[in-house]
């Protein structure tokens, strides 16, 4: 082959990877975040060879179409609703999430001995059916006790179903799936990174979690299920450095709501394709509930259309007027993100952001040190605990919180499959902000001093797969 013919042949193959990726874009409505399509655009003129397979295997990010129907999202906000609150209702509701509903019993979980009680009664209470979804369920003391009950639960005539990630299986150690098979258990793993039927879908991980009793009691928040997760099962001498870590349980509606969105994921972990998901998870419009008891149920993945969660935390950062109060294990936030805390501080709005001072991710760790610093400048007051925080919350105005298994970072918004509930009644939205100020006052101030020069290049080259993270 002459060198005329070679550059030939790349070019075409270089072409054709380009061309694949703007009909994929274009035709599907792949929404990708800047970086991410900076970062596929220049792998595809640089190493086609590399990039074309790599993006046939991780390249899209959206399961399913727009819908250009106004979705009938359930009840009017409220009378006694403020402006925010109805603002917020009413952008959730056109983005299609399930309808605010009420709910009865709420426990806010204080310490991971207050979470395993909770959990194990859950189990145990359950008479006909126990579903359970989880990022990674751990091969540790925690793990077996979870699925030993699974599994007595199943033999006792209990319709037990379990779903783990395809990624997080591998980082819990390989949990004894065939035992909780044997005994009875339904067990699907979601999108397996090796046998996926799924193609251009492997980069993408159900990071929900949830454990439901009978479709009517709802544990849930960001807790997986191992022991680092729960202190009490951690060495006694290393039980002050377990991670802390934020879960909570409700029933009625909210929990019937959870069921909902149990069995679209459920269809999607079987089926492990496009026939599986279907748009919008269907919900039951219940009556209109007054405000001092509602929630709303917020999916956020590949599995809606709309970024959801990320939509709402811009919008929710736009209208606030007196507080912003957030904790996340990893920050990692887009421009859009990072301007709208900004914008808050600069108004005059009290901005608190709790994290851990070193969390288990050291290239997320080195991608959030620019953003942190000019939040600092723009007057953001940013806390470091000195333990692991893996929680995930965000208050606002003490009207508004949002808790469960989505970080702050690009990853979390954008690729995985999450899970938060929203509250508006307000003894449970200052309960979460209780708990993150608890955990802010034992905190030490960001030191927001100027990084060398060979740090700051290092940050900036881990930024590019700040997506990614």
């Amino acid at each position: 082959m002459t060198v005329g013919h070679w550059i030939s042949l790349h070019s075409l193959v270089v072409l054709s990877a380009l061309a694949l990726y703007v009909a994929t874009t274009r035709t599907l409505r792949q929404r990708r975040h800047p970086s991410a399509a900076i970062a596929w655009l220049l792998s595809m003129l640089l190493l086609p060879y590399l990039a074309l397979p790599l993006y046939i295997l991780f390249g899209n990010r959206k399961f399913v179409r727009p819908s250009h129907a106004r979705s009938a999202s359930g009840p009017v906000p409220a009378a006694e609703a403020s402006e925010n609150q109805r603002a917020l209702q009413a952008l959730a509701a056109n983005m299609g999430m399930p309808p605010l509903v009420p709910f009865g019993h709420f426990v806010l979980h204080h310490d991971g001995a207050q979470a395993y009680a909770a959990l194990m009664a859950l189990l145990e209470g359950a008479a006909a059916s126990i579903e359970l979804s989880t990022f990674v369920l751990g091969r540790d003391a925690l793990g077996r006790a979870v699925c030993e009950r699974l599994a007595a639960k199943a033999r006792a005539g209990v319709r037990v179903r379990v779903i783990v990630d395809g990624i997080g299986r591998y980082l819990g150690g390989f949990a004894d799936l065939r035992a909780l098979r044997a005994a009875g258990v339904q067990v699907a793993v979601f999108i397996p990174p090796f046998s996926s039927a799924v193609p251009g879908r492997t980069n993408l991980r159900n990071h929900r979690k949830l454990v439901l009793a009978d479709g009517a009691r709802l544990w849930t928040g960001g807790r997986n299920l191992a022991a680092v997760y729960f202190d009490q099962f951690e060495p006694k001498a290393s039980r002050s450095q377990a991670w802390i870590d934020l879960t909570f349980e409700v029933d009625g509606a909210l929990a019937a709501q959870a069921r909902t969105q149990f069995e679209h994921d459920w269809a999607l972990a079987t089926a492990q394709g496009r026939s599986a998901v279907h748009g919008r998870a269907a919900t039951t419009l219940p009556p209109v509930a007054p405000l001092t008891c509602c929630a709303q149920l917020i999916p956020s993945g590949p599995d809606q259309y709309e970024d959801t969660v990320y939509t709402l935390l811009i919008s929710a950062c736009h209208r606030a007027r007196g507080r912003i109060l957030a904790v996340t294990p990893y920050f990692v936030p887009d421009t859009a993100l990072a301007m709208a805390l900004s914008l808050a501080a600069r108004r005059g709005v009290t901005v608190d952001l709790v994290l851990p001072r070193r969390s288990n991710h050291a290239l997320a760790d080195l991608a959030r040190m620019a953003a942190l610093r000019d939040l600092h400048a723009a007057g953001v007051r940013i806390w470091l605990t000195p333990r692991m925080v893996h929680a995930k919350a965000v208050v606002f105005d003490e009207e508004v919180a949002l808790a469960g298994s989505a970080n702050l970072d690009e990853r979390s918004l954008f690729l995985n499959f999450e899970l938060m509930v929203a509250f508006y009644s307000r003894p449970q939205v200052q309960a979460f902000a209780a708990w993150i100020d608890e955990l802010r006052q034992k905190a030490s101030a960001f030191d927001a001093r100027a990084p060398r020069l060979s740090r700051e290049i290092l940050e900036g080259a881990v930024r590019w797969l700040a997506f990614q993270l």
